[in-house]
C-alpha cells in the first residue's frame, strides 16, 4: 500500500500520480493534505511524497519513474 500526498491543482502531484498509474499499482491511496491540518504542515512544502505503508519510508519529489521503481523494490 502506498499513499500519495498531494493537493488538487498541483501538476507535480498530477504527474507523479500518473508515474504510479504506469506502474500498474492496486495500492495507491492519494491523501488531499488540504484537508488535514497535521498533514498540509508536515507535507505541504515537499509534495508529492510517495509513502508506503508496510515500512513508513518516503519518496520526496523530485523523483523519477526509475527511482520510484527502486524505492518499491
Amino acid at each position: 500500500m502506498l499513499y500519495l500526498y498531494s493537493t488538487s491543482h498541483c501538476h507535480l502531484c498530477e504527474l507523479a500520480f500518473h508515474m504510479l498509474t504506469e506502474l500498474n499499482l492496486d495500492s495507491v491511496e492519494s491523501l488531499e493534505i488540504t484537508d488535514n491540518a497535521q498533514l498540509l504542515e508536515e507535507y505541504g512544502l515537499r509534495i508529492p511524497v510517495i509513502k508506503r505503508v508496510d515500512t513508513a519510508a518516503e519518496l520526496n519529489w523530485p523523483f523519477t519513474l526509475n527511482q520510484i521503481k527502486h524505492f518499491l523494490a
